[in-house]
């Protein structure tokens, strides 16, 4: 959904890289009880195990430490989210932020998926430890970087300003 992929790519290995500019993206802290009672229906429910993410709408909540989420979205969903989060107006107990021209992302598809996540993280990413709903922060290619297992594969997630860098060594990786 509105990624591109990554041009002149001549794989050896059976995957599909697209890059995603920016995804809608909120930092959410504070009690669950207090996030959810300010956002509503706005938010997919709270996963209870760390390093894991629900998925309702097209959004994904990551749980990502104590007390400590990260709302992914469409980036055509941001001004709905952003109006119904109302960050600037959070109550003190909570704080909701929205981050989302932070981060660049790739979506990792297909048969590989794993070996090349493997390539690039010291992170075990086999299902049987890092299942469909594997959310968590790790690093890529030596930088930090947040990786989310989808059904259909994963989720890279680095700082934006590292995008480019980050689609020149998946290239060299897959080729």
């Amino acid at each position: 959904s509105g990624g591109r992929k990554i041009a002149g790519m001549t794989m050896t290995y059976d995957v599909d890289i697209q890059r995603f500019g920016a995804m809608a993206l909120f930092d959410l802290k504070g009690k669950t009880g207090a996030l959810s009672d300010w956002a509503g229906n706005s938010l997919p429910p709270f996963p209870q195990t760390p390093n894991t993410a629900s998925t309702a709408d097209g959004a994904d909540l990551l749980f990502i430490g104590h007390d400590h989420w990260l709302l992914v979205a469409d980036l055509a969903d941001e001004p709905g989210l952003d109006a119904s989060l109302r960050p600037a107006r959070a109550p003190s107990d909570i704080s909701i932020v929205r981050i989302s021209d932070t981060m660049c992302w790739f979506e990792i598809t297909g048969r590989d998926a794993d070996q090349i996540i493997a390539l690039a993280s010291p992170l075990d990413v086999h299902p049987a430890v890092f299942p469909e709903n594997g959310a968590t922060f790790t690093e890529a290619f030596g930088l930090k970087a947040l990786i989310l297992r989808r059904k259909a594969g994963l989720l890279l997630a680095v700082e934006q300003s590292f995008g480019d860098m980050i689609e020149d060594y998946l290239a060299r990786a897959t080729a």
